[in-house]
């Protein structure tokens, strides 16, 4: 389905821009191309001071020479946030969206909120965060990098926020993984005379300096936001690309004119971003597909612009109600059509059946990728609730047809009997033998022609019993035939009609158990995908967790051989409280789980008859797979 509607842009476009009041905005198009997107988003920003060189890093991550505008002069050239979308090169069904930042500190703007605004919206679209900066990671560069010590102050997890709780664990979890690329780097990298990764680089210059002073606190604070916020962290560091006059054309240089080490640096950049980083999710381990990610955009731009501080709790609140509405009615478009492009009535029922499975299946699948935060299954029950409704109403007119075709085959093939019944030619001796063989014959030609046909017997049924009378005068008539042979055909009549009427029955029956094992194949379509995706969730939730606790007792490391005990008996705490909440998410998995198959096989039974008590009995089934 992306095929369908999505392919790569050829250029960048405007996410967010500034309106004539100077407050941010999202742009239209830019919206339009990322409601395109239904498949999950990896979404990889960059920052950083103006004129630093960030443009060059996306074009190469886009797989480009040019594209996002580099600029040649002291002026920055990108304003506001602009997108790039292009499949991922190394993850399948996947989308690589490449936000480049309006670059940071420019004096003509005057506007530092402005800036940190910027700041904080490349920290909440991300999952990667690229900072970009020259020379060297020292003291100065981590001043000029205080935005991210603003960051607890302009952006809440959680509606209600207690001011003595440690929501650090909660950054983590929902801030994306942090590059710091440091350009032009002239230095060997080398400690206490031995050889250092560029990592390690970055770690040490993270180091807290000891002391309670307000000259520690102002040294110490950038670091520890970094160290509290950003789980995973990495560093690469690039020499000068090019000369001095080459690197105002940086986009007409071809490869071999470029410096082999810088090359070689961007191409291990590269292959690092694209192995390492993870779909963008938010709370609860839940993917965003570029749908919802412009929409969360859009969410967290409004807050802005409002004069509110961005809540991811209540951005996903918010965008549950818009994600839900649209994914139900893109799945009902997508099951209608596949079912209108496919069935031409009169169709057998089990045909019928197989076309609604399929067209189900799609949309059940649609949905899943496409709703979000769906906690009750309120939304995917009312689209269980309007496919059956679609279906029923299917059904009846494919019943319909069916009935007026076996109508109609009925009427031709017994056209010469009723002709001779209007003629009389029955009434005479032996014409009661006649009548019967007559209308065995176009019996069983009738059934011939419409065997397949839903409502055939029904219809004959009908027949049969209106010409019931006509039989019993031919009957009577028939002097052929003894008083007794006429009680003995009397009876036989009986006993036929009641045979008629257990094939319809038997007709019947057949619709209701196709009608019951469809809505069983429904129901373990949408539950099952449902369970599968909780389970994706679950895991990458648990991997944000694990990511947490492995920064935490990293951390808790280096406090210790920092000086820093009392923080790490601390942290000891916080790491103790992650334990105890990852223990306590897996303990409860299973009953999460059979809540979820008895909810929605509950909810389900109000709209499928009879169906209910069974359905548990199927959820059981279907949750033994992910327990």
């Amino acid at each position: 389905m992306e095929s369908e509607t999505f392919s790569a842009m050829k250029e960048p476009v405007c996410l967010i821009s500034s309106d004539s009041e100077g407050r941010l905005c999202v742009e239209t198009k830019a919206k339009e191309i990322l409601d395109k997107i239904k498949s999950p988003v990896v979404v990889v920003s960059v920052v950083g001071l103006y004129r630093t060189g960030k443009s060059y890093l996306m074009n190469r991550l886009a797989g480009q020479q040019t594209g996002f505008a580099l600029g040649s002069t002291i002026e920055s050239k990108t304003k506001g946030i602009w997108m790039w979308c292009v499949p991922h090169p190394t993850k399948a069904e996947h989308t690589l969206v490449l936000l480049d930042t309006e670059g940071l500190g420019d004096v003509h703007k005057g506007d530092e909120k402005h800036d940190t605004w910027i700041f904080c919206l490349a920290v909440l679209l991300s999952s990667t965060l690229v900072y970009n900066s020259p020379g060297v990671i020292d003291n100065m560069a981590l001043e000029k990098l205080h935005y991210v010590t603003e960051l607890t102050e302009n952006i809440r997890v959680k509606a209600q926020t207690d001011c003595d709780v440690d929501d650090s664990a909660e950054f983590m979890r929902i801030f994306p993984s942090f590059i710091w690329t440091v350009r032009d780097f002239t230095l060997e990298l080398e400690k206490d005379g031995r050889p250092i990764t560029a990592n390690q680089y970055l770690e040490s210059a993270l180091q807290l300096k000891p002391g309670n002073s307000k000259k520690a606190d102002r040294f110490n604070l950038p670091r520890r936001c970094l160290r509290n916020f950003f789980a995973v962290r990495s560093c690469f560091v690039f020499p000068r690309p090019a000369g001095g006059d080459d690197l105002r054309r940086m986009e007409e240089l071809t490869e071999e004119e470029l410096d082999p080490q810088f090359l070689q640096q961007a191409q291990k950049f590269c292959s690092y971003v694209f192995s390492s980083s993870k779909p963008k999710t938010v709370t609860g381990g839940r993917t965003l597909t570029g749908s919802v990610l412009g929409d969360l955009t859009e969410v967290y731009v409004e807050a802005i612009r409002s004069g509110h501080v961005p809540c991811l709790e209540n951005a996903v609140e918010t965008l549950a109600l818009i994600q839900n509405g649209k994914a139900v009615d893109q799945a009902l478009e997508v099951y209608m059509t596949k079912v209108l492009s496919s069935a031409c009535f009169p169709l057998d029922p089990a045909e019928l059946s197989d076309i609604h499975t399929q067209a189900e299946r799609e949309a059940v699948r649609v949905f899943i990728s496409t709703s979000f935060n769906d906690t009750e299954q309120e939304a995917q029950l009312d689209l269980m609730r309007k496919i059956h409704s679609e279906y029923e109403e299917m059904c009846r007119q494919n019943q319909d047809e069916c009935e007026q075709e076996c109508r109609s085959v009925l009427e031709s093939v017994f056209a010469p009997l009723e002709s001779d019944l209007m003629e009389g030619s029955f009434m005479q001796p032996g014409g009661y033998q006649k009548y019967r063989d007559t209308l065995q014959r176009l019996t069983d030609e009738y059934r011939a022609r419409t065997h397949t046909r839903l409502m055939h017997e029904e219809v004959l049924t009908e027949y049969l019993k209106e010409k019931d009378q006509f039989g019993k005068s031919i009957l009577a008539a028939d002097g052929c035939l003894s008083k007794a042979e006429q009680e003995m055909e009397v009876e036989r009549l009986k006993r036929e009609a009641l045979e008629q009427t257990q094939k319809y029955l038997e007709e019947q029956n057949r619709v209701q158990e196709q009608m019951f094992s469809d809505q069983q194949k429904s129901y373990e379509q949408h539950v099952n995908q449902l369970l599968e995706r909780m389970e994706r969730e679950r895991e990458r939730a648990r991997e944000d967790n694990q990511r947490v606790l492995e920064a935490k007792l990293k951390e808790q490391k280096a406090l210790l051989e920092e000086g820093f005990k009392e923080k790490a008996d601390q942290m000891q705490k916080e790491i103790d409280s992650l334990k105890r909440e990852m223990e306590k998410d897996s303990e409860s998995k299973q009953s999460t789980l059979s809540k979820v198959v008895e909810s929605v096989g509950m909810a389900a039974g109000l709209f499928l008859p009879g169906f209910a008590a069974k359905a548990i009995g199927f959820g059981a089934t279907l949750l033994s797979r992910f327990l």
